[in-house]
């Protein structure tokens, strides 16, 4: 550091300032401390500047499963918009999802050194009270309904059933025959909630639900059953995994999509546009998710305070394809 500042004409603390990103040096001097570290190939020591000052500049993302791709590509756009920010992610998969588990990743977290920990919740464990977070560490819980005690981000997973089912409807549908995810997930619940409400408050009959588990063989059992119901035509598949596969056995049962069943997906993979027909289904803003998670707990790290309870909410959007229409009269 005494180096680059002789280099560059300033004082030790000039290039400590520019080093820790401190806005208080104009930008000439600060170009001249760069140009300086350049040169001499000097890099500040993060680990000495952590220790200094507590901060380590790293975010911990604690997550259930990595297989689902709400929960792939929410990482993806945390990691992004973390490391726009300089931060990097610590990432800490659990196997099975119980309170020792995540006791154990926090204290991972811990001798890892984040400044704060985003947790991915695909079961809708801290709802029911099986998983308490530790106190005075800095969180942030996406898809999960625990609103009343931490800071959550989630996607608008009733509002997109709703704009799915609607959809239906109005294209002239008796009623929409659903395909659920997996019980314990929590956006599976809040899907199938907002599908039997919808239906209920149009007065339309309510289906009995199919049980998938999010993958596409799940959704081609489901489908196989509702190509043998005379009545069904029209079908909302809690993800586009699982409307790919009713899509199949609809085909092979010869129920041809849209003419006899249309179907509806939820995610918009970038896939869904070449299944065959091109699927409509719900947009879920995964990167907003994420950008919306790293910019609370920036505010916490930043604030130095803790996260106040409350469901930050990203909304959806219908993205019709020729996978629906009208039905035959």
């Amino acid at each position: 550091m005494a180096d680059v500042a002789r280099l560059a004409g300033v004082s030790s603390q000039t290039v400590s300032r520019v080093s820790n990103g401190h806005p208080g040096v104009i930008d000439s001097t600060r170009e001249q401390v760069l140009t300086a570290m350049r040169e001499l190939g000097y890099r500040p020591n993060s680990a000495a500047r952590a220790l200094r000052y507590g901060q380590f500049n790293t975010i911990g993302v604690i997550l259930f499963t990595l297989s689902s791709t709400g929960n792939s590509r929410t990482v993806e756009a945390i990691a992004t918009h973390a490391a726009a920010e300089g931060y990097a992610i610590t990432l800490m998969p659990i196997d099975v999802a119980t309170q020792d588990n995540v006791l154990g990743a926090f204290t991972r977290m811990g001798e890892l050194a984040v400044d704060a920990v985003i947790v991915i919740m695909e079961v809708h464990l801290l709802d029911a009270g099986t998983v308490t977070l530790p106190p005075g560490v800095h969180v942030v819980v996406v898809d999960s309904d625990a609103s009343d005690r931490y800071s959550v981000v989630d996607t608008d997973q009733a509002d997109g059933a709703r704009r799915a089912v609607s959809h239906l409807l109005e294209l002239g549908h008796r009623t929409v025959w659903h395909v659920t995810g997996p019980r314990s997930s929590f956006a599976a619940r809040r899907r199938a909630q907002a599908w039997r409400a919808s239906l209920e408050a149009a007065g339309r009959p309510v289906p009995e639900p199919l049980h998938g588990d999010w993958s596409a063989e799940s959704g081609y059992a489901a489908g196989l059953a509702l190509a043998d119901e005379p009545g069904c035509t029209a079908v909302f598949a809690a993800n586009d995994q699982m409307a790919l596969g009713v899509l199949r056995a609809l085909h092979e049962r010869g129920r041809p999509v849209p003419d006899e069943v249309s179907v509806v997906g939820f995610d918009d993979l970038p896939d869904a546009a070449f299944f065959i027909p091109p699927l409509t289904t719900v947009h879920q803003d995964f990167a907003e998710v994420g950008r919306r998670c790293v910019r609370h707990v920036l505010r916490r790290i930043r604030d130095n305070r803790a996260a106040e309870p409350g469901t930050d909410l990203v909304p959806t959007r219908l993205v019709v394809r020729a996978s629906t229409a009208a039905p035959k009269s």
